[in-house]
């Protein structure tokens, strides 16, 4: 007997079938429905228009094995967790695809101890319910998560069948599609597994568009990676409170009088950093100078989560971990109306800073630092390359006056006696070069690693397509605001550490003995000695490159010497930092695009006693450090720590892929080229001054026989004796480039005959390896040098 009573005609009532839903315990579908009621035969029948009716009238939605009220959730369903916050998860539907088009609830989920902490991306069964205005649910199991959803573009085969070739070029196989979701032929998509089986091929989830239409290389990475390039609409709008947030000089320092400015990249759009300084006329620091490093003050704006309400910037902010840099675009850490107005410091406007306040010495030791919340109104904001033309003509001025004096002629009146720079006047920017050059003695003391490697500049024009492909100039003006930024990390982490406050390190290791065993062994091979028994410096290596004369050798010692290093991370044990040789560092200057920065803003605030409290409302009032981040350390610097190494991935596979089309074109070309990358089954080549990493198969070498010696990174001919090893240079016809993948394969020239072409010598260009080598990581070690400014 059915445990309700029905309305004449046998079926239930609508009433009756919401109530049953609201009320069941279990997922309520149709047949479920029809078991409630008792009903059989035709009244299924009816039942299921009656559903069908429902669901147009906006009753009830979901499908015919789980109904639930329109604008609500089954009383069980799968949930995946998007978001952590205090020990609390919050998660969303699944599986979400209303009528409507309405975004999907979120979902607290109640903490169970039957279940491990859940993190971003875990799937649970959870009983659901309505607490007030929103939901929460009851865990019941953790789900297997599914496969990673795959990045392709679709193809169509000779009977037209739809496939889909994957652009990681890791995936070597396309994919049969059985649902095409709308997507048609050369469409970039994004598919999931459409079953368990790898018969069962892939379904078409959303398409992306044109994959070579720009702006779309960036967008297959962000894809691929995973990056979070939207922001909520609660996060928006806390922004917007937040930058209306008044500034009072009465709490902070009056910093507006000095003529403090910032020099970033010519295309910069938020500038975090602002630096001045002038001789110490101090009696006890002659020769010496007094600096300023001003910082954004995003702490201010920016403020942590503490229980409910508010912290909703914070914490898409911390979900990021930092900005990324694409040549199209930037996926900012912090919503435009931070990141790129208020909290920007910009020219002639006031804006919130921390400042940290150095007194260096004459030898450019820093002998004092304190910090101090100011308000700053910053004098210029200056391109590098406009800096060092300044600079530059400065001192050519200066020496035309002096050969007149010389020669007692009169001054050239084609020759200024004073720069117009319609800007700050130049003293200012002399003082700063002065400073420098005090700080930079006191670095040559210190001795960290000097290895100056090139980096790929890609240049767009005003459509989005490739103009150029050049490599980064480096400038004084570089070296000026790296050497203070320096400073300042430095007095950030001692000033942290005399208060006994958590510190959010920037660890460099030194090698470890598995690398410098591999690095010995190579050195071997070019007979060379790496002393083990010794304390491994990075003296040590710039001591090894400066007794080498040919600069080619040079070349391949610096490249062994990077690929031994350890990759930087953040924790909150301090290991020093190897690169730069420093015992104590932490990363302070960046914070509108580095979260590992803000958090050290946060210790600073609490430990000097720079709180200042925000007005009642949305934005939590205090800005520092919250408790649960002190408790969590450890598993905050990992999480930003990974969150770097995935923006760096999906930057350097941009690179690539615009690397590939930039050579798309010139297929067939050959190239002189560098190799890079060394094992059994081939070798890695870059073209000198492109860059772009491409395959030459040890198939495609000749019928000679080639072994693999791994100590030399080569590969030697078994009858000639010939020798393909990493540093050496040759010609290589491009065979294949890739766009999509951004993968580049190479052919030797002159193997078609049999006999491989030798290498012709070295060459003193040192390109980063943008493919994937066996013998080491890919690329630059995370910030073996401080990589201090936006690129």
């Amino acid at each position: 007997m059915p445990s309700r009573s029905r309305a004449a005609g046998g079926l239930p009532s609508r009433e009756q079938i919401l109530a049953f839903i609201q009320q069941s315990d279990t997922p309520a579908g149709k047949r479920e429905i029809a078991r409630e009621f008792g009903l059989k035969g035709q009244e299924r029948i009816a039942l299921k228009h009656l559903l069908r009716d429902m669901a147009e009238e906006g009753l009830i939605d979901g499908k015919k094995t789980a109904f639930h009220q329109m604008g609500g959730l089954p009383k069980v369903t799968v949930l995946r967790v998007v978001d952590t916050d205090d020990g609390e998860a919050l998660a969303i539907p699944d599986t979400w695809q209303p009528d409507s088009g309405a975004a999907p609830p979120r979902v607290r989920l109640i903490e169970s101890k039957k279940l491990a902490a859940l993190k971003v991306g875990d799937r649970v069964l959870a009983r659901t319910e309505e607490a007030g205005t929103g939901w929460r649910a009851h865990p019941i199991k953790k789900l297997p998560n599914r496969t990673e959803s795959v990045l392709g573009v679709i193809e169509l085969d000779g009977a037209g069948k739809p496939w889909l070739a994957p652009v990681d070029k890791r995936v070597r196989n396309s994919s049969p599609i059985s649902d095409l979701g709308g997507a048609e032929k050369g469409q970039l998509v994004l598919a999931e597994p459409a079953g368990r089986g790898p018969r069962a091929g892939v379904k078409v989830v959303e398409v992306l568009g044109d994959p070579l239409a720009p702006r779309s290389f960036s967008l297959i990475a962000i894809h691929k990676y995973g990056i979070p390039n939207v922001f909520s609409k609660e996060a928006l709008a806390e922004a917007e409170l937040a930058a209306k947030l008044p500034l009072s000089v009465e709490h902070r320092e009056d910093l507006r009088a000095l003529p403090i400015v910032a020099i970033d990249p010519a295309d910069a759009r938020d500038h975090d950093d602002a630096i001045w300084a002038e001789p110490d006329e101090a009696d006890d620091n002659k020769g010496g100078f007094r600096a300023v490093v001003a910082i954004a003050d995003v702490s201010f704006y920016v403020r942590p989560t503490r229980g409910a309400g508010g912290g909703d910037v914070d914490r898409e902010a911390r979900k990021r971990g930092n900005s990324v840099y694409f040549p199209d675009r930037v996926v900012p850490m912090l919503p435009h109306v931070l990141s790129s107005d208020v909290c920007s410091l910009k020219s002639g406007e006031d804006r919130a800073a921390m400042a940290c306040h150095l007194k260096i010495d004459a030898k450019g030791r820093v002998t004092e630092w304190r910090f101090s919340r100011a308000l700053v109104r910053i004098a210029e904001v200056i391109a590098y390359e406009d800096a060092q033309r300044r600079i530059d003509e400065r001192v050519r001025t200066r020496s035309s006056r002096a050969k007149s004096r010389d020669a007692g002629a009169a001054p050239d009146p084609g020759v200024p006696t004073s720069l117009d720079t319609n800007g700050v006047e130049i003293g200012v920017l002399e003082n700063l070069w002065a400073a420098w050059r005090a700080l930079a003695a006191a670095r040559t003391a210190r001795d960290p690693l000097e290895l100056e490697l090139p980096e790929r500049r890609v240049v767009l024009d005003e459509k989005g397509r490739i103009a150029e492909i050049a490599v980064r100039e480096r400038l004084d003006a570089h070296r000026v605001v790296e050497d203070f930024m320096i400073a300042a990390n430095v007095a950030a982490a001692k000033a942290l550490e005399s208060k006994a406050s958590p510190v959010v390190y920037r660890v460099h290791e030194p090698p470890t003995r598995e690398k410098l065993l591999a690095l010995k062994e190579y050195f071997a091979s070019l007979g060379k000695n790496l002393a083990l028994g010794q304390v491994i410096t990075p003296g040590l290596f710039n001591r090894m490159l400066k007794d080498i004369a040919d600069e080619a050798e040079k070349a391949l010692v610096m490249e062994a010497v990077l690929r031994s290093q350890t990759q930087a991370y953040y924790g909150p044990r301090n290991a020093g930092h190897f690169g730069l040789a420093l015992g104590s560092y932490a990363h302070f200057t960046s914070p509108i695009r580095r979260y590992s920065d803000l958090l050290v803003h946060r210790a600073l605030v609490d430990a000097f006693g720079f709180e200042q409290p925000a007005p009642q409302g949305r934005i939590p009032a205090r800005s520092g450090l919250a408790d649960q981040d002190k408790a969590d350390l450890e598993k905050v610097t990992e999480a930003i720590s990974q969150t770097e190494r995935r923006a760096m991935e999906a930057e350097r596979d941009t690179i690539d892929r615009y690397v590939a089309a930039w050579l798309s074109g010139r297929v067939g070309e050959v190239f002189p080229t560098r190799i890079t990358g060394v094992q059994s089954f081939g070798f890695f080549a870059t073209i000198v001054g492109i860059g772009g990493d491409g395959l030459v198969p040890v198939s495609t070498l000749g019928r000679e026989y080639f072994r693999y010696d791994e100590g030399a990174r080569a590969l030697v001919g078994g009858d000639s004796g010939t020798r393909f090893a990493v540093g050496d240079t040759l010609p290589l016809r491009l065979a294949e480039a890739n766009p999509l993948t951004g993968a580049l394969k190479f052919a030797v020239p002159d193997a078609e005959g049999g006999q491989p072409v030798e290498p012709r010598g070295k060459r003193l260009e040192v390109k980063k390896g943008r493919g994937k080598h066996p013998q080491g990581q890919r690329g630059r070690p995370a910030n073996i040098r401080h990589q201090g400014k936006k690129r």
